[in-house]
This record gives structure tokens, sequence and C-alpha cells, in this order.
């Protein structure tokens, strides 16, 4: 019997999605896009899955679309194939937080996969690149956008108008990935944020992640606009014995932290 193509593993909170097709460096086929779709469209509505870490088997985190796949006439993303699966917007359905554990390759569709993550932690081995404009197609999940906002606008040109790689020192001096780590830290370090994550309220968690999207996608005024309307309503319902409990948790859990960390 064959291996599902997408791994799902739970633990306390955590959801760990492993795109497992790593014979084709992970490559979106439509079989593995229709069950990212279906994973996604599962945990929105899973008050048990709190953060999500998103990863691939083997030596790539993903390879981008399946394009032997397409090759044989599927047609442009699966085109002829039935409605195309969204696997973007599943994503962003999600409305905890979502972890990309990038642990080799992210090519094209796979960039953009990575992109659709709300936090990126790569491994020394991971590289980056987009070549869309290579294979003389345009991106349609987002990297034409999302890219520049992420490490400016002429180093995006710079990546998407070669096609070059981009290593992960670089991808880390450039902001585009949180941090850097050996391979074998790669999902410790990732499942490490994780709880932390998980240690704030989940109310609170799902609103931050929400206001912090809805305005990175405003301009500076508008947001700083949204941020006072969201605030308002949502401070006023605070009690003050709720804060002060909070904020003796917040006093404790730094001071722990200093420990830990021998500062």
């Amino acid at each position: 019997m064959a291996e599902p193509v997408l791994l799902i593993e739970r633990d306390a909170g955590v959801v760990t999605l492993t795109l497992n097709r790593p014979s084709a460096m992970n490559a979106l086929s439509r079989e593995l896009r229709v069950a990212l779709v279906d994973a996604f469209t599962t945990l929105e509505f899973d008050p048990d899955a709190r953060v999500v870490i998103l990863t691939g088997a083997g030596r790539a985190f993903c390879a981008g679309l399946d394009l032997k796949e397409l090759g044989r006439g599927a047609g442009p993303l699966g085109a002829g194939s039935g409605e195309e699966p969204n696997v973007i917007k599943a994503i962003a359905s999600f409305a905890g937080p979502i972890i990309g554990a990038i642990n080799g390759v992210a090519v094209t569709g796979g960039f953009e996969l990575a992109l659709a993550c709300d936090v990126l932690v790569a491994s020394s081995e991971a590289r980056f690149a987009d070549t869309h404009a290579r294979v003389g197609i345009m991106p349609g999940w987002g990297l034409s956008q999302k890219l520049s906002r992420a490490i400016g606008i002429s180093r995006a040109k710079e990546l998407s108008l070669t096609g070059n790689y981009l290593d992960a020192a670089t991808a880390n001096a450039w902001g585009l990935v949180n941090r850097v780590v050996a391979p074998a830290e790669l999902l410790p370090t990732c499942r490490k944020l994780a709880q932390d994550m998980i240690s704030v309220p989940d109310a609170a968690l799902r609103s931050y992640k929400r206001i912090i999207d809805q305005g990175f996608a405003l301009p500076f005024g508008e947001g700083m606009r949204l941020e006072r309307e969201i605030s308002g309503a949502a401070n006023r319902g605070v009690a003050p014995q709720e804060i002060e409990k909070a904020r003796l948790q917040v006093r404790e859990r730094g001071q722990a932290q200093t420990r830990r960390d021998g500062c």
C-alpha cells in the first residue's frame, strides 16, 4: 500500500504536516494539493489544532507544482482535472500560526507555499528560488506581491527575474526567514517555537495574528486606525483582575527565561 502524500502528526495542540513525495522533491501533484486543502479545511474547525508546522520529507521542502504531471496534459495549474484545489486559500483559512520548517529547496510554487506561512525557520540546507519566468508562467499564489514586501522590491526582482537560488544564510540576512539552524535542530526548534505560541491564550493568539495580517494589507495610516478600532473594543472587555493575573504570569515567565539563558 502506497504511503499517503501528506503525513499528519498531532501533539498537544501542534499539528505537523509533512509533504511526503520525497522521490519527487515533494512536488505538488494534484493529489497532494487536494490533501493539503482537505487538511487545512479540517484544521480550520478543529479547536485542538492551535499551531501548524509545515515541512517536507527528504531533502526538499517543495519543488513547486508537479511539472511532469502538468506536461502529461493536465494543463496549467491542473485545469481540465476538475476544479483546481486552492492551496493558499485553504492555508489562509487557518486562524492559528503556521510555522514553515524549510528543510531543503523551496522552488516556485514551493516558495509560494513557504510564503503562505506566518514564520519561517530554515535549515542550513534550505534554498529558495522563483523560476516562474524561466518556466514561462506567471505566479498565481502571491509570490510576485509577498516576496517584495518581505525582502524589498529590488531584491525580489533580482530573484524573480533571474531564477537564481537564494541560500539560507542570505535569506536570513535579507529577512526572509526568522532564523537558520542545523538540519537536526530544525523540527525541535519549530516545536519549541510552537509551544511558546501555545502558551499564549488561544483567542489572543488568533486575534493578534489576524490584526497583523489585516493591517499589513493596508496603508500604514489605515492600519493604525484598524488597530485602534479593534483594540478599543477588545480591551474594554478585559477585567482588571485578569490583567493583573496575566502580568504576574508574564513576569514569572520572563524571570524563568532569564535564569535559563544564564543572564
